[in-house]
């Protein structure tokens, strides 16, 4: 599995930097001022350089819920038992969630992969079944899994990500289910980024003061403990990660290799390609953040990443929600890009100056 992982990181190339000039010199030659449509321009010209394209058209596109449980939920962190993590699996499965009411909104097929679940779960056509074990152990009293199995979880994310993408995805969104996991992704991000834990810890599925000071001591238990080394990814998420959030980073990895842009959702999913990261930072230009979370945690996560998110709604639900309502902004920067009329085209007079203003005029 490291071997698979590995071969994947070593795939990922730069941007294509002659795409990108192309839809940056176009802009210009649209009907509007340069620059009026702020982000927007830019997100298109990303787009470009990822997919090899100056004028780039989104085709279909898909959500991977990664879905994993956690042993550190007998520390009392959560306002949920582990009997949700598989119930909500079955919901997304019948179409019945949030993630799935916003997916249909957005053209968004959901698929849901099992990469640690505690609990045996039907076949379906949109459940890829890559169980690497029954849960994690509970962090804070010794290593959430073995090294073997982080490189496996990784490569299923990988091998969820290439089958979407062999399918036919042009446009990939990572989301998370797992009960507790807003403390494994907590533990990660104060390991990696050296921030104390009180900072990059939030009240996840809405706990109180009292479960939130018990989270957070327990987050400093478990670093005390298993002592991850920030310098080697792989121990972190070993020692103190879960499951889905190791699938996640390989969504993100698989996603650069192939060419496809990442729209990461919230917190656990920023914790996922911070890991990416960590293990191959050539995945940076490809990942788009979806959405600024409520948990604390991303902030410092999107600062590490240098991301800047798409929509702040005070979204904290996971699943990919935030992720799918960001592909609607995604599809209106190549839409316009590829669609808005020209100003020959048009014949409508253009600036009076040919040339492109400057940033400072640009952001005036």
């Amino acid at each position: 599995m490291r071997s698979r992982v590995e071969s994947v990181c070593a795939a990922i190339g730069p941007l294509d930097q002659a795409a990108m000039e192309a839809a940056r010199a176009r802009q210009p030659q649209l009907t509007k001022p340069w620059g009026s449509l702020g982000r927007l321009e830019d997100l298109a010209e990303q787009i470009a350089g990822i997919t090899r394209t100056p004028i780039p058209r989104l085709g279909a596109r898909t959500i991977i819920t990664c879905a994993g449980d956690h042993g550190v939920v007998e520390e009392g962190i959560s306002m949920f038992g582990p009997e949700t993590t598989p119930a909500m699996v079955l919901n997304f499965l019948a179409g019945g969630a949030g993630i799935n009411v916003l997916a249909r909104l957005a053209g968004a097929e959901v698929l849901v992969l099992d990469v640690g679940v505690a609990a045996d779960l039907p076949e379906h056509p949109h459940l890829i079944h890559r169980k690497v074990a029954r849960g994690t152990n509970n962090l804070s009293r010794g290593p959430a899994m073995t090294r073997d199995q982080a490189w496996a979880a990784i490569a299923a994310g990988i091998d969820a990500a290439e089958m979407a993408i062999d399918a036919g995805a042009t446009l990939l969104g990572t989301g998370d289910m797992g009960i507790g996991n807003t403390t494994p992704s907590s533990a990660m991000v104060a390991a990696l980024t050296g921030e104390p834990v009180a900072r990059v810890t939030g009240r996840g599925t809405g706990i109180d003061d009292a479960m939130l000071a018990r989270k957070i001591a327990v987050i400093e238990r478990a670093l005390a403990i298993n002592q991850p080394d920030p310098a080697h990814p792989i121990d972190v998420v070993a020692k103190v990660g879960g499951l889905e959030i190791a699938a996640i980073a390989g969504v993100c990895l698989a996603g650069a290799a192939r060419r496809v842009p990442v729209v990461v959702d919230g917190f656990i999913s920023s914790a996922g390609a911070l890991l990416a990261y960590r293990l191959a930072p050539a995945v940076q230009p490809y990942l788009i953040a979806g959405h600024a979370s409520v948990e604390i945690g991303q902030r410092v996560v999107l600062r590490e990443l240098g991301l800047q998110p798409l929509i702040s709604l005070d979204l904290r639900l996971g699943e990919g929600t935030g992720a799918a309502l960001a592909f609607l902004i995604v599809e209106a920067a190549c839409r316009i890009l590829a669609e808005m009329n020209t100003w020959e085209g048009a014949a409508v007079a253009g600036p009076l100056v040919a040339d492109r203003p400057s940033e400072d005029a640009r952001s005036a």
